[in-house]
């Protein structure tokens, strides 16, 4: 399995989904290795075998050899031929024996800078403090450039051939490992972390997928399964190297992400995902439907798996936390797609009515300084509380307080979020384009363009505690069938037709069976 996120880095919905499928197939009886493209905290993952940067990896396994030919054609980089090379350190196998951790253990690790080809958000703020200590001037400069212009110049500097231009350049570098090293998050203007996922991602899933070929070479596998577009090159290449049959997950797609002003070297990756895939999973029948016609997908070929929410007792039990004010609850990035400018403009429209009332944004994203200012223009900004975004249990208490959550996106491929509202005892209101409505029955359900429309349903949630109480009940009941072991299930089912494919064709493959 190939992913991007996964516990406890989670940006969004799909390291929720990724770490609640692996749950319900490893219950199922599948044995999954999931490659990460950075190192993470192992504490969520004991129930798969886990791949990344400098983390362990198992003995290697029998493995046949790979065809000849350009295996790795699709995902060759630019100016770099040399693969993911493999080593152990001092540092990381005198903490492998402070845990115990047998010494046959090996550790991959990816070129130093797998993390970002370019200066991230966060590395380039604390880079500019730290020059700003010694050259104030100059540093104000370095602030004063575009995204771009900043990125060529950090390039510049790195390579060897511009060592000894300057002295400012000598600094630079000497400045650029306390930078980019540093554990601590100097948020620096606007120069914030963005969760992963800044920098040249192309040029990032390209060496992802030579780390997954390198690393997959230890371990035996029969399926590939490859979740949203920035695997899909690792998929792909592995797909070759091994003949193992490609299984793609669509979370949500280039159309989702951007409307119609999409960024066309994603889109031709999605592409040439889906179509080199077996099997191609959509979370809804929504996202179905968009990949038949804006991808060219034969319907034959698309399996729709809902996702699941995984729900404890004690997710349910938490005491509520009684509060003078009713707390209407906004969950999620704070994106184009989630449609947070409709929440303000409904929230404005319920305050018009009713004045015991306090939303709660819980999110970030690029759309959150917009949100704020919008909600000062209309006069509202006293009555809006935006937390920022929030982990473990933090999530939960948040929806202990909530009296009503709102999805008003503008394109959701699913939706995990009303899910885990509806899980918490909290009534929802969705937006009909999403993927999630879909499978809920008991949901009050919403034009996302329609503010009218979200605050009367709002106020009327809010004002009669009868509708409260049965969306609330019906709605746990509901939530309690939509699980991960049945995602799990259609995966398998998935999987079948994929390996009968693969049955199929073995006599005409050249890379024999394990």
């Amino acid at each position: 399995m190939l992913g991007w996120e996964f516990p406890p880095f989670i940006t969004g919905g799909l390291g929720t989904a990724c770490y609640g499928l692996t749950r319900g197939l490893t219950k199922a009886g599948c044995d999954i290795t999931f490659a990460l493209p950075r190192s993470i905290d192992r504490s969520h993952s004991s129930h798969v075998r886990l791949l990344s940067p400098a983390t362990e990896v198992a003995e290697p396994a029998a493995w046949t050899a790979p065809p000849e030919g350009d295996v790795l054609e699709s995902v060759s980089l630019a100016q770099e031929d040399e693969m993911a090379t493999e080593h152990r350190t001092a540092t990381r196998r005198l903490e492998l024996l402070r845990q115990g951790t047998p010494e046959r253990i090996r550790i991959l690790d990816l070129p130093a800078m797998m993390q970002s080809a370019y200066c991230s958000g966060s590395a380039r703020g604390r880079l500019i403090d730290t020059i700003a200590a010694g050259d104030p001037v100059f540093s104000e400069h370095l602030d004063a450039l575009s995204n771009e212009e900043f990125n060529a110049y950090f390039a510049s500097v790195q390579s060897s051939e511009h060592l000894e231009r300057s002295p400012i350049d000598l600094a630079i570098r000497r400045a650029l490992p306390e930078a980019i090293s540093s554990p601590h998050s100097h948020a620096h203007g606007s120069h914030a972390p963005t969760g992963g996922y800044d920098g040249d991602l192309i040029l990032e899933a390209e060496r992802y997928a030579h780390f997954c070929v390198r690393a997959a070479q230890k371990i035996p596998f029969d399926i590939i399964h490859a979740h949203d577009w920035l695997t899909y090159p690792a998929g792909i290449a592995l797909a070759r190297l091994t003949g193992r049959p490609l299984v793609v997950h669509v979370h949500a797609t280039e159309f989702d992400r951007s409307g119609d002003h999409v960024n066309q070297a994603v889109y031709n990756i999605e592409r040439r995902g889906m179509h080199a895939a077996v099997r191609v999973l959509a979370v809804s029948m929504l996202t179905r439907n968009l990949l038949v016609n804006r991808y060219g997908i034969s319907p034959t070929k698309i399996d729709v798996v809902y996702n699941g929410v995984d729900l404890e007792p004690s997710a349910y039990g938490i005491k509520r936390i009684e509060r003078a004010e009713r707390i209407v609850l906004y969950f999620g990035r704070i994106t184009m797609q989630k449609g947070p400018e409709y929440f303000v403009k409904a929230a404005k429209r319920v305050l018009d009515v009713e004045d015991n009332v306090r939303f709660v944004v819980a999110g970030s994203g690029d759309q959150a300084t917009k949100m704020i200012e919008m909600a000062a223009e209309l006069g509202i900004g006293g009555r809006m509380t935006f937390t920022g975004f929030l982990r473990g249990k933090d999530i939960q208490r948040v929806f202990s307080l909530a009296d009503l959550y709102v999805m008003p996106s503008v394109s959701e491929p699913f939706g995990i979020a009303p899910l885990e509202a509806m899980g918490h005892r909290v009534p929802v209101i969705i937006s009909r384009n999403s993927g999630v409505s879909e499978v809920l029955t008991h949901a009050l359900k919403v034009n996302f363009w329609d503010v009218d429309e979200i605050a009367n349903k709002i106020v009327a949630v809010l004002r009669h505690p009868p509708l409260r109480a049965e969306l609330r009940d019906r709605g746990l009941f509901e939530v309690r069938g939509i699980t991960w072991d049945g995602a799990a299930k259609r995966c398998l089912d998935s999987y079948r037709k994929a390996l009968s494919v693969l049955h199929t064709e073995a006599p005409r493959r050249s890379v024999s069976a394990h």
